[in-house]
């Protein structure tokens, strides 16, 4: 059964329904209820990890480092992924995302853009601002792509 047939199935479990309302807000409402975890992909597998954060009492000061947490996710899922981040900072938690996904980065406050390309060819800071600001950069690649 996945979380969003579970969902409505216990309309009527406040408790049960509070997790899986979380699931389903960071996109995850497909999952089947005890899948196992080595068959989630890594994106799948932050996210669940951010539903338990957030379906909790929320922690003050604490800090989110999460990688791509947009692989496999729609523009709707995106926006709301990025709903539950603002959520988290606005607790008064820092987030860290390592990411591409062009409409996320549009949302951060700070971007840190490193290159200039992978491998050997990475390693220095390229550009980094406000999402404004690398759009203004011409040495930034990501910058053109940001909305």
């Amino acid at each position: 059964m996945s979380a969003e047939h579970a969902h409505e199935l216990f309309a009527d479990q406040k408790a049960i329904r509070a997790g899986l309302g979380v699931m389903i807000r960071v996109g995850l409402g497909y999952l089947s209820l005890g899948q196992p975890a080595p068959t989630l992909s890594g994106g799948e597998a932050q996210r669940l990890k951010l539903a338990k954060a957030l379906g909790r009492q929320h922690k003050t000061g604490a800090l989110y480092v999460l990688d791509e947490p947009t692989i496999g996710l729609g523009a709707t899922d995106i926006e709301k992924l990025i709903v539950l981040l603002d959520e988290l900072v606005e607790h008064g938690n820092s987030v860290i995302v390592t990411e591409h996904e062009p409409n996320l980065l549009s949302y951060c406050d700070w971007l840190i853009e490193m290159g200039p390309g992978g491998g050997n060819q990475g390693g220095r800071i390229v550009a980094e601002g406000a999402p404004p600001d690398l759009a203004r950069n011409p040495a930034s690649l990501i910058g053109p792509y940001l909305v």
